[in-house]
């Protein structure tokens, strides 16, 4: 049994042994490596971002205000908001219409 084993065992490095340490060879090009023959090298990294600087205010700069008043919907426009609110609000037909007159006139 011993020997049967030995002969086994002999006989599969025998047979193997060739082929477990044959080495590939590798034709590489100007430039390659042998650690990463098929790669193509790493794009470039990106630029760094621009960083600007806010300007700073001053203390002595005059600053211009703002007079004019912002821009007022049309009345149409106001009236149908009006009765769209006043219809949310559960009034009937009448008081609708008074709501929307009275609304219309003191809304922006």
């Amino acid at each position: 049994m011993k020997r049967s084993l030995i002969v086994a065992c002999t006989l599969l490095c025998v047979i193997g042994a060739p082929s477990a340490f044959a080495q590939k060879q590798i034709i590489l090009g100007p430039g390659g490596s042998i650690y990463n023959p098929t790669l193509p090298p790493p794009p470039p990294p990106p630029p760094p971002p621009k960083i600007e600087v806010p300007p700073i205010p001053k203390m002595d700069a005059v600053t211009q205000p703002n007079l004019r008043a912002p821009a007022r919907s049309s009345f149409g426009d106001r009236v149908s908001r009006c009765l769209d609110d006043a219809a949310a609000s559960g009034l009937n037909q009448s008081d609708r219409a008074a709501y929307s007159r009275s609304c219309a006139n003191t809304r922006d």
